[in-house]
């Protein structure tokens, strides 16, 4: 009786201590993929001196490119002579057509109320923006910028928030759950 008490016993420990170093293995394994996940990520990100080294037609591609990581479709990289200030089209996810103004200036430059007139002027107008955003690699907009975009309902995308988009912040934590502009809508694929 007692060697088969001894061998039950036994079994007992050994397969509760096998359970609990599977159950950590696992763990262990859980955050390692994680870990490969983000870093595998951050690997295919751009740094900001990366992206202060694009010209300015590689930086329009560059947004793009970050709105179609974001789960955006229907993107069209328009930056061009003639393009009544939008760079980049698309649609989010949820069907809002987003217009993009990029300007890639140095970073000690701040974005101006001209600039920022222009693109107000066109973005819902001309080209139908639910959400219209300008992006910049610069530091700040001038107090008048900031304020005419904030009247109309333009986003204002600075340097320090492009590096964390950069840097993998998803787009929709950057902009308004819901457009105010009167563009078109398309319904959600």
């Amino acid at each position: 009786m007692w060697p088969v008490l001894v061998i039950v016993l036994t079994g007992c420990a050994v397969g509760g201590t096998g359970r609990g170093l599977l159950r950590a293995h696992r763990g262990t394994v859980g955050q390692d993929r994680q870990w490969r996940a983000r870093e595998e990520a951050r690997a295919r990100e751009l740094s900001m001196t990366e992206v202060d080294a694009l010209s300015w037609q590689e930086f329009e591609q560059y947004v793009a490119d970050l709105f179609r990581r974001d789960g955006c479709t229907e993107v069209v990289v328009s930056g061009k002579r003639g393009d009544l200030r939008a760079d980049v089209i698309g649609y989010l996810a949820d069907g809002r057509k987003l217009v993009i103004q990029c300007k890639k200036y140095a970073s000690e430059r701040s974005v101006s109320s001209p600039d920022m007139q222009k693109f107000v002027g066109t973005a819902r107008l001309e080209h139908g923006a639910d959400v219209a955003l300008f992006v910049t690699t610069c530091r700040t907009f001038t107090k008048a910028a900031l304020g005419l975009a904030v009247r109309q309902d333009i986003v204002a995308l600075h340097r320090d928030l492009l590096g964390s988009w950069v840097r993998a912040a998803h787009l929709e934590s950057l902009i308004p759950l819901n457009g105010s502009g009167g563009g078109t809508r398309r319904p959600p694929a």
